[in-house]
């Protein structure tokens, strides 16, 4: 290998440890419970097209406060919840016991988790795994994990959706590492396909859309830089003329997305609801 080739592999392979330490740090900031508590239908529709079945072994992957989870456990599955945020487990955990569920809790890494082969029925993640670094990796372990015959579902935002233009906007102001993928690829037919296919009997994608509600798009500003860690993050390392040009730049995002008539804020944000079935 030549020095330039050298020096393109080391510009253009990214760092997935530090780029997960830095991830990681952003999760754990704020208060994503608070969102995920508001995509709680995703996770009922979710299970709904996996047709689960009382007793089936579930794994939750990067499960966040555990909305998958808790509709998985509504259907008597043996639910394991897993993320590598402790706090967001114990957000999960705090509403199973609220609803009197049995689930375990597990913190794990989706790019290694620590299960044997073929452990799991049916594995899931909503809007989860899509934000792992290395996604060959974390696509592997989903497949590795689920039994022959198993099912993988999954629920990612598509490139075009409300949440897919969010990250290119925020991307303009801080841009993702190089050589790292778009988390938004895990919401196109052709990534999937590359992800799975060749270890998938057959899969399954519906196009499915949810509503963001809040009172305005200044009120969606003022509780997501409060609780939502990546555009905390984002927001903090910029100066406070870069600070106001992305918050108005997301204010215009809202604008165009919006579909309220009355002043308020509803945004809707394609999804892809994927079903793999393992060979």
């Amino acid at each position: 290998m030549t020095a330039t080739a050298q020096q393109i592999e080391t510009i253009t392979t990214p760092n997935f440890d530090a780029i997960k330490g830095k991830q990681k740090a952003a999760w754990s900031s704020g208060d994503y419970s608070v969102v995920g508590t508001t995509l709680q239908i995703v996770g009922e529709t979710l299970c709904e097209a996996l047709d689960l079945r009382a007793g089936q072994r579930v794994l939750d992957v990067a499960a966040g406060n555990g909305n998958v989870s808790l509709a998985a456990a509504r259907c008597f599955c043996d639910v394991t919840s897993t993320d590598y945020v402790p706090d967001l487990l114990e957000r999960g955990r705090a509403r199973a016991e609220a609803d009197g569920l049995d689930i375990t809790f597990r913190e794990a890494d989706a790019e290694a988790l620590p299960f044997d082969d073929g452990a799991f029925d049916v594995v899931t993640s909503s809007f989860g795994v899509m934000f792992a670094p290395d996604q060959e990796t974390s696509a592997h372990e989903l497949l590795r994990v689920c039994r022959v015959g198993g099912k993988i579902g999954l629920a990612n935002w598509t490139p075009e959706s409300f949440i897919g233009r969010l990250f290119k906007v925020i991307g303009k102001y801080v841009p993702p590492a190089p050589g790292l993928s778009s988390p938004a690829m895990w919401g196109t037919r052709e990534h999937i396909s590359t992800l799975f296919g060749d270890k998938a009997a057959r899969i399954d994608i519906a196009e499915r859309s949810f509503a963001w509600r809040y009172k305005s798009a200044e009120h969606w500003l003022e509780v997501w830089r409060g609780i939502y860690g990546p555009l905390q993050k984002a927001l903090g390392s910029l100066n406070n003329s870069d600070q106001q040009r992305l918050s108005a730049d997301l204010i215009a995002l809202i604008d165009e997305c919006n579909s309220a008539e009355d002043g308020t804020m509803v945004v809707h944000s394609n999804y892809l609801e994927i079903i793999v079935t393992k060979a």
